[in-house]
């Protein structure tokens, strides 16, 4: 959305394509997933007394969407990209199949997830999470518009606390709210690290992917 109030900011497109090739150029192999909430929420039109089958079915199209644009971007750049879809719509988008993703990412590729899992009442976190796995990822970074994981609400409260490493045990015992919990569970689960960062400030995903001290990590253990 950038600075805008719905829809897409080509500003921001083209900012997040040039940090995600300078990933891409250390040689890094990355899968994107995005969300939708600038064009559609599905929990959202829930609240307004829509259908929530229906609109989590919206919010999926929107991912696509999103994800159209960022392909346009990232090729702009000169990325060669692939769009897979958990919901078959063969003109714009493949269709998800593991396998074929995995070897889009050996050959150089960036992929891009778009309709979240395919399924009502689950958030893009998990869509994330689930494609993570799935194609054997290291990590899952998860771009926000703030810096980490704090004890509160940075935005509201300004004495809150920033956690450079926490546990998923701490997390959970703590109540912090770092992505959709069926999400951080199945990510738990899997033993699958999480680094939460702010996407907006330039030059972030080159210095995790680096090996800098970015964001929150969430592990495990502490490391």
């Amino acid at each position: 959305m950038g600075n805008k109030q719905y829809g897409i900011d080509p500003e921001r497109l083209q900012e997040y394509a040039t940090e995600i090739k300078k990933a891409v150029d250390l040689g890094c192999q990355i899968a994107i997933v995005i969300g939708g909430g600038n064009i559609f929420r599905g929990v959202s039109g829930a609240a307004s007394g829509m259908d929530r089958v229906q609109g989590d079915y919206m919010g999926m199209l929107a991912t696509v969407i999103n994800g159209m644009a960022l392909q346009g971007a990232l090729e702009d750049v000169g990325l060669k990209t692939r769009l897979q879809s958990a919901i078959e719509m063969d003109k714009v988008a493949e269709p998800f199949i593991k396998r074929r993703a995995v070897r889009h990412l050996e050959k150089g590729r960036v992929v891009i997830f778009g309709a979240g899992t395919g399924n009502p009442y689950f958030t893009t976190d998990t869509a994330a999470t689930l494609r993570a796995i799935e194609i054997d990822a290291d990590v899952i970074l998860k771009g926000t518009r703030v810096d980490g994981i704090y004890d509160r609400d940075p935005e509201k409260f300004s004495e809150a606390v920033k956690f450079t490493n926490i546990t998923f045990d701490e997390v959970y015992s703590k109540n912090l709210k770092v992505m959709d919990m069926t999400a951080f569970t199945l990510s738990h689960e899997n033993k699958l690290p999480i680094i939460v960062f702010d996407m907006n400030r330039e030059g972030n995903l080159s210095r995790i992917v680096q090996g800098e001290n970015v964001g929150t990590l969430v592990n495990v253990i502490n490391e």
